[in-house]
């Protein structure tokens, strides 16, 4: 056993201690957090326009404090980026964290000096939690290997800006940094396609024990792997025994992934944003993340039903009831506001209070009124593939066909196999009583022959990764959208369609 290893342990069972005392007392941890956010925030511009030296409850935040997105703010960050102190937190935040917008274009989301630790801690005590429930700490002994954006930045204003993931490269720890992979220089490289095969190069010979990354980018190192060595990850790396996922509802990418190792690894998931580390996994055989309430964020719920109506309801944690929808509303100590990060999450238990990540309130599909959610979708496909055990989906996305050139409209579905099912027909028939099962408006429509049977497209193979690359965002943490509520994606994945079955 090393040393990185043997030190773990204590330091695993130190850290486990913490986070089962805050995680027993929500109320007070949350409460703690909501004083110390108020007691900064009164001194800032945007704390002085909305009477934060008044605010002593939720019930006064919520009166004086709207639910904002990048848009309300982008006013005070504007001012940020001019050099201004003391506009959403005190003094200057460290870094803007460059993000991708629907609406906004780029965003630039702050990171404080308050702030940037949570973001380091988070998928540090995820392992911690690991080592201390399983022993097994063997892997901080190999190379670790996390897929992720430039470590190089930019200047907005004055500010250093970049990808989350490329700036917490900086923080690495440097009892960490000899075994980390791949190269400073590879990381830095730009183009996706290009640093995949340096990274490829680098790290075949090499003695990996992690990986860690969004779902479809280290698929697609894995299997360039196998293109450049003809051998699967498990094989190259015997000691390879830990994958370390986030960013995406990992359900849908989980059969052919494991398959592509080669060998049986364990996973964990965890749930960064630029907005600060929400929550990962504490306990190997409990469904759910755990929610970190003592992160220096403030979280508001607001039920999925009631988001886009003018007062929605906005519950705290000990409010919050299991299996709901919730949109997700965070105040933090880098200067957000009752922001909305547009993601939806349902409680899976209280005690200590653990989530799943349901979907995006902007990603739905809902054009004839059965408003689809992301989960939904997920759950179909997972459901499908169970029945027809050999099929492998690559990735997926749906759209709806309003006005096709003849019968009634349908979901269309574009989806590219690793491992196509030996019963396409049957398959697209599990596939759609899967998704009636799961949502009753859909269910009515087809029963009320409103809708027809969902369309599906096989896709060619990289038909996904080739539209990708088309709109420059191939690798780093950009991610398809699983479904959409218009036929921008779908227009364009036309070009790329090997077959249609109806």
């Amino acid at each position: 056993m090393g040393i990185r290893s043997f030190l773990s342990k204590p330091l695993a069972k130190y850290t486990k201690g913490k986070i089962d005392k805050w995680a027993s007392n929500p109320a007070a941890t949350q409460h703690s957090v909501f004083e110390e956010l108020m007691s900064v925030g009164k001194n800032t511009e945007y704390g002085r326009d909305h009477n934060f030296k008044d605010i002593k409850t939720h019930k006064d935040f919520i009166k004086n404090v709207p639910i904002n997105d990048y848009e309300d703010l982008k006013g005070y960050i504007q001012k940020v980026i001019d050099g201004k102190p003391d506009i959403l937190w005190k003094n200057k935040p460290i870094y803007f964290a460059k993000t991708s917008g629907t609406t906004s274009g780029t965003k630039y989301i702050p990171l404080t000096k308050e702030s940037i630790p949570y973001h380091i801690a988070g998928a540090k005590d995820a392992l911690l939690c690991y080592i201390e429930e399983t022993q097994k700490s063997k892997f901080l002994d190999g190379n670790l290997m996390f897929l992720s954006g430039s470590p190089e930045l930019d200047l907005k204003g004055q500010i250093p800006t970049g990808r989350l993931s490329g700036i917490v490269n900086h923080y690495i720890p440097s009892y960490l940094r000899s075994n980390q992979v791949p190269s400073y220089a590879t990381n830095c490289i730009d183009d996706w396609e290009t640093k995949l095969d340096k990274i490829v190069t680098e790290t075949a010979t090499s003695n990996l024990s992690l990986i860690g990354g969004i779902p479809p980018w280290v698929q697609m190192y894995l299997d360039r792997l196998v293109e450049k060595t003809g051998k699967k990850a498990g094989e190259l790396f015997p000691n390879l025994s830990i994958y370390v996922y986030g960013g995406v509802n990992f359900e849908p990418y989980r059969s052919k992934i494991f398959d592509s190792f080669g060998k049986p690894i364990d996973g964990i998931e965890t749930y960064p944003a630029s907005e600060g580390f929400i929550a990962y996994q504490d306990r190997r055989n409990e469904e759910g993340m755990l929610l970190l309430l003592n992160s220096g964020v403030f979280y508001e719920f607001v039920p999925v039903s009631e988001y886009f109506s003018e007062k929605p309801t906005r519950l705290s944690i000990e409010e919050v009831e299991l299996g709901v929808n919730y949109a997700v509303i965070m105040s933090t100590n880098a200067g957000l506001w009752a922001y909305s990060i547009g993601d939806t999450v349902k409680f899976v238990s209280k005690k200590p209070y653990r989530i799943v990540v349901s979907g995006r309130i902007k990603h739905f599909l809902s054009a004839f009124g059965e408003h689809v959610i992301g989960e939904e979708i997920d759950k179909a496909m997972r459901d499908a593939c169970a029945k027809h055990p050999e099929t492998l989906v690559t990735e997926f996305t749906v759209a709806p066909q309003v006005a096709p050139k003849e019968g009634l409209p349908y979901h269309e579905w574009f989806v590219e196999f690793d491992n196509l099912p030996h019963d396409l027909k049957g398959f697209m028939k599990d596939l759609n009583e899967a998704l009636v099962k799961y949502n009753v408006y859909y269910s009515d429509l087809i029963l009320g022959n409103i809708l027809r049977p969902l369309v599906l497209n096989i896709m060619n193979k990289n038909a996904f990764i080739e539209y990708m690359k088309s709109i420059g965002k191939l690798g780093g943490q950009n991610k398809l959208p699983r479904l959409s509520n218009d036929r921008k994606i779908a227009d364009a994945l036309q070009a790329y369609i090997s077959e249609t079955i109806s």
